[in-house]
């Protein structure tokens, strides 16, 4: 029999005896005056849940000064340099070093537009609102980003220091030149498309794209300035340690200083440095040996498999972006033992969820949300996958971990990119089961790795379509 609307609708009668239970309860009017008053997260948060979460760790890496992505999704290519700058820092004995995050993100927005356009010209024949051509579409060039994606723009235009590329206004506050670039970009597509429609051919397409993209690097060059060919560079040694890792070809050795206000470290110089050549003498990983971890426990993702995402990516060369499917234990050993090994751990999350920004704790026994709401919050990390609840969305650096008395961990140290005025002086705690349920991916080296992984990773990959879930773009 059909059901009539009043079934289905909210009458007057039904909203009736839902206020009657509502204010049956008084912890809800009390919670009612917490929430309207100051927030559901202030609300929600437990001193005791925050008291048991000590900001001590077992594990702990020392890194340079807290970074600030501001406004701008490039919490990936953060993550990233973070990553790479604490192996230079400690590998020529420097206080501090901040890679130039603006300089990579020059060539990012021009390679997205590309490889976009390149989508476009794969897909001419897709109608423009399947489901392939809308994932192509949704973000031409948005910020967001994979380790993956970071990896080939570090190989193709190596890396300069913060002052040789200094943020601009529109990489602290990116929303306007993303904006208006893929608005043209989208547009571009359009004639592409419309083009072929009319019978030109592949090569006439291609010439239709390459004036495009020199239009697309008028506007990068004019919102952000273009990037050094060359640069200077001038690294100052701590004190406390000479050591340059056997590396003092370039160190300087200035005379005593007359005066003891005078900075008399040592000094390495380098003048009129590529961006390729500086990445490759001063920091020195090989990019190749690290791999992206996932832990998707879902049916459809098997573990102990490779996968890629079709049409994801930013350099078009670079090919599609590849994850391996590990269980959570093997996932969780691996970060440990590459944190107590001494090098820090990109990884990817759901940053908002049971998360307190300005106290920089993610932990569900802080922000009692089921307390505050009368209701328990029971979907697993499967759920949370599967219904698009708990994808990852921002990418941070693990710097540290506790491991507790049964000899597992309990809580990680995490470097974000969100200022010092974030978290304590810019860190952040997890509590180990919030980093097992939220946390999707982590890159770890190969040596950290156990066979099966390895044996995984040597395998034929399984191509996911880029709204399949076992991992969604970071920013």
């Amino acid at each position: 029999m059909a059901e009539s609307q009043s079934e289905r609708g909210l009458t007057p009668e039904r909203l009736h005896e839902y206020s009657t239970r509502f204010n049956g309860d008084r912890a809800n009017l009390v919670a009612a005056n917490a929430a309207v008053s100051g927030g559901v997260l202030k609300a929600a948060t437990s001193y005791r849940g925050l008291r048991e979460l000590p900001r001590t760790f077992s594990v702990e890496l020392k890194q340079g000064t807290i970074t600030n992505q501001e406004r701008s999704g490039r919490c990936w290519m953060f993550a990233s340099l973070n990553t790479l700058r604490y192996e230079l820092m400690h590998r020529w004995n420097l206080e501090d070093f901040e890679f130039s995050e603006s300089y990579l993100f020059f060539y990012d927005k021009l390679e997205k537009s590309n490889h976009y356009l390149e989508n476009v010209l794969a897909t001419l024949d897709e109608p423009t609102d399947g489901r392939v051509f809308q994932a192509i579409n949704e973000s031409p060039a948005d910020d967001g980003g994979w380790w993956q994606m970071f990896v080939p723009l570090v190989k193709k235009y190596g890396l300069v220091s913060k002052e040789a590329y200094p943020e601009s206004a529109n990489s602290r506050d990116s929303d306007a030149f993303a904006q208006y670039l893929n608005t043209k970009l989208r547009e571009f597509a359009a004639k592409l498309r419309d083009a072929h429609k009319s019978g030109r051919t592949i090569d006439e397409l291609r010439a239709m794209k390459d004036e495009q993209m020199a239009t697309v690097y008028r506007i990068c060059a004019v919102s952000m300035g273009e990037p050094p060919a060359t640069f200077d560079l001038l690294l100052k040694v701590k004190d406390d340690d000479d050591k340059t890792d056997g590396k003092t070809d370039n160190v300087d050795k200035p005379q005593s200083a007359a005066h003891s206000g005078i900075d008399g470290r040592k000094q390495i110089v380098e003048r009129g440095i590529t961006p390729q050549d500086f990445y490759k003498r001063y920091v020195g990983v090989d990019l190749d040996d690290f791999i992206c971890l996932t832990n998707s426990p879902l049916a459809s993702t098997p573990y102990y498999r490779r996968y890629q995402i079709d049409y994801e990516g930013n350099v078009a060369e670079a090919g599609l972006m590849q994850f391996v499917n590990v269980p959570l234990d093997v996932f969780r050993k691996a970060a440990v033992d590459q944190l107590s090994a001494g090098h820090p751990i990109w990884f990817a999350c759901d940053c908002m969820q049971f998360a307190l920004r300005k106290e920089g704790v993610f932990d569900r026994a802080s922000v009692r949300v089921d307390e505050l709401f009368g209701t328990e919050f029971t979907s697993d990390k499967a759920h949370g996958l599967e219904y698009g609840d708990s994808p990852s969305n921002h990418a941070m650096t693990l710097t540290g971990v506790n491991i507790g008395a049964d000899g597992q961990p309990d809580r990680w140290k995490i470097e974000n990119s969100w200022g010092k005025d974030n978290g304590r002086d810019g860190y952040f705690v997890a509590s180990a089961p919030w980093f097992d349920r939220y946390t999707q991916e982590i890159i770890i080296r190969k040596e950290f790795l156990d066979e099966r992984t390895l044996a995984a990773l040597a395998g034929e990959p399984v191509t996911l379509q880029p709204w399949q879930p076992i991992s969604r773009i970071c920013r």
